[in-house]
């Protein structure tokens, strides 16, 4: 697996460009959802590492229903192989999903990643203390190994190709920790890196060699042997074993479908934890279509939408689905002419350029009648005009049929907001007759809609706002000549903070520095995790101190702990919560030391598993992906545990840490920089 870096990448059209051109030229396409991975600095490394947790004082040294393996049936002597069935791997999973993680303190920094010859890596977090290198002794995981490797069909939980873990053709485990490099965020290693201190299993579709299993079990052995003579000589560190599956994939179908990711037909069950499909769910929950202006909807591609869901069917009917796309143009008149007539045979498609796409020049008037225009027909599509009637003798309007009836339209994107917030902003302006930032406000407040703009957007609409007031049928009365933009618009650079929840937004330093636009977006209170304010003293005096919490010394290092906070951070949400207000939850860049504490928020105030709080607030922090560093995201885990002892219910997670880090690896891969 390549290796997921987390660099700065810039947004695009980050800054506005001198020309603009409506009609772009086309470009790749960016991936979807278009977000990107920011940069995350790390702070510099403390003086004295405090301990996650003070609830306990000893190491949870995590247990296995596979040890010692003398019940099962010994395939092979020398290697050591043993036979396993579906029952009884079953039972291990849960017994693995049912017992508490180690404490952070015994796993960390050893998770992060230290090869020997990695000086820096080694530099910040072991420093002077090499038994800090150390194997942990409390760890006991259990991998699952699919023969071949093919995961698109017959998947078990948490299933790996045999090349993640071992060297190919080889009988060695993969060395995962980076030779090079620094990072606090090396989820891609944890597979291969807990492999060695795992219980093996191999399993095989139905129909597979059972030759080849043993042949494969037989490399894993060697392996686990090699590496305890390397890696514990004295056998300090619990026995690991490899097992091979004996149960058919076709048996394990029908009698534990709740261990089945993807069937023997390669359709993805539902029975397991996919992170992919949940954050695809709640990003179609977040931007389900709504009306936003008379008869014109905002929402994600229609096919895009989960279907198999009621509540996110979008089973409306359109008359014109408008698709805001990097590879359109603005349509001239002749093709909104001939769009018109088509539109009597049924729902049409029609192309316009996406956000971020649009650049300022002097010499485009002919670009923006015809964006000007487009809107216009928009809006008489959607609000036709009733035909003058005359009359009749008693002097009532006579009662007859008109021909035309309003348009149902929807502007769409694949993620319901980034390519098609440009559009979206322009039309309410021009329909419901408001300036920019009034537009902005309504949209989010009123209307309910999270949403995303580039810079260039703001410039851009600034710059065209008079055109579509002047020409809006619905600001017929505004005195246009007293337009005033206020102060917080010009510092704002197109994005809101993300809601989460009603009551608590994500965001970064620069919306906390902007605090008019947080007092128009109804928050009264401010969370700065390591990144305080910058703030006038007026400013601060009208916002009162009781509304302000500072929650110092948790810098984004791998190394400072969260857990001990999230208990007071918590609390003053909920304070602003039970006052009828929302608190803007911020750290430097919005992405890791703030998202951990929206995440544990959400599992406490939602009673959601990490996982399902991670895609939760992942879909709804716009055009940034959250990155928790490993350490936070392995706090989350044991937040989990500590949620679950609080409500008197059984622990039982819905995936293991390597599978978890693994599902995460990928959802962020796309977006990085190899």
């Amino acid at each position: 697996m390549a290796t997921v870096v987390v660099q700065q990448q810039s947004a695009r059209h980050s800054s506005p460009s001198p020309a603009l051109n409506l009609n772009t030229r086309p470009r790749t396409p960016t991936p979807i959802p278009n977000k990107h991975l920011p940069f995350c600095p790390a702070g510099p490394t403390p003086h004295v590492t405090s301990p996650v947790s003070s609830a306990r004082t000893a190491s949870i040294v995590q247990t296995s229903l596979l040890y010692p393996p003398d019940p099962f049936e010994k395939l092979s002597k020398s290697p050591p192989i043993y036979s396993i069935d579906a029952t009884t791997l079953a039972a291990a999973l849960d017994h693995l999903a049912t017992h508490p993680l180690p404490e952070p303190r015994y796993v960390f920094p050893w998770l992060h990643g230290l090869h020997p010859e990695n000086h820096l890596q080694l530099a910040f977090f072991v420093n002077r203390r090499p038994s800090r290198r150390r194997i942990p002794k409390c760890l006991k995981g259990l991998t699952i190994v699919k023969l071949g490797g093919d995961l698109t069909r017959a998947r078990l939980k948490g299933a790996v190709p045999p090349e993640e873990v071992l060297a190919s053709q080889g009988t060695a485990f993969i060395q995962a920790d980076p030779r090079e490099g620094f990072s606090v965020r090396n989820f891609h290693i944890q597979t291969a890196k807990l492999a060695p201190l795992s219980d093996i299993v191999i399993y095989g579709e139905d129909g597979v060699d059972r030759a080849d299993l043993i042949t494969l079990a037989e490399r894993f052995a060697i392996a686990q042997e090699d590496w305890r003579i390397k890696h514990d000589p004295a056998l300090e560190t619990p026995l690991f074993n490899t097992f091979v599956l004996s149960s058919p994939f076709h048996e394990i179908e029908k009698k534990y479908p709740g261990l089945v990711a993807v069937d023997s037909r390669c359709q993805v069950t539902g029975k397991v934890m996919d992170f992919f499909h949940w954050e695809r769910v709640e990003m179609c929950r977040m931007s389900k279509a709504s009306e936003i202006s008379d008869n014109v909807w905002l929402g994600p591609s229609p096919e895009v939408i989960l279907t198999s869901a009621d509540d996110l069917a979008g089973t409306e009917d359109f008359d014109l689905l408008i698709e805001t796309s990097d590879m359109a143009s603005v349509p001239g008149p002749r093709s909104l002419t001939r769009m018109s007539r088509l539109l009597c045979d049924g729902p049409q498609r029609l192309e316009f350029p996406s956000s971020g796409s649009i650049n300022l020049s002097s010499d485009q008037n002919r670009d923006i009648d015809n964006l000007i225009n487009m809107i216009r027909w928009m809006y008489y599509l959607a609000n036709p005009e009733e035909p003058e009637q005359e009359l009749d003798a008693d002097g009532d309007i006579p009662m007859i049929s008109f021909s035309e009836k309003p348009c149902k339209i929807l502007i769409h994107c694949p993620d319901g907001y980034t390519e098609s917030s440009l559009l979206a902003i322009a039309y309410f302006i021009f329909a419901e007759g408001v300036p920019v930032h009034e537009a902005w406000l309504r949209l989010h407040c009123d209307k309910n809609r999270n949403f995303f703009a580039y810079p260039s957007d703001v410039a851009f609409l600034k710059n065209i706002q008079q055109r579509l007031l002047h020409e809006s049928p619905a600001a017929q009365d505004l005195n246009l000549s007293s337009l005033s933009e206020p102060g917080w618009l010009a510092k704002m650079d197109g994005s809101l903070p993300s809601r989460i929840l009603p009551y608590m937004y994500l965001g970064n330093l620069i919306h906390a520095n902007n605090p008019d636009m947080l007092l128009a977006l109804g928050i009264r209170r401010i969370l700065s995790i390591g990144e305080p304010v910058d703030w006038t003293d007026s400013e601060l005096d009208s916002w009162g101190k009781k509304n302000l919490m500072f929650i110092g010394q948790v810098q984004d290092n791998g190394i400072d702990p969260l857990t001990q906070q999230f208990g007071r951070c918590l609390e003053f949400i909920q304070k602003g919560r039970l006052d009828g207000t929302a608190t803007l939850v911020h750290c430097r860049v919005g992405v890791s030391r703030s998202a951990t504490i929206c995440i544990a928020e959400v599992m406490a105030s939602l009673s959601l598993s990490f996982p399902r709080a991670y895609c939760f607030v992942r879909a709804r922090r716009l055009n940034v992906i959250v990155q928790p560093h490993l350490l936070f995201t392995y706090e989350l885990l044991k937040w989990e545990e500590f949620q679950s002892q609080k409500r008197s219910k059984p622990l039982r997670r819905e995936l293991e840490w390597p599978a978890i880090a693994h599902e995460i690896a990928a959802m962020n891969k796309p977006y990085s920089r190899q």
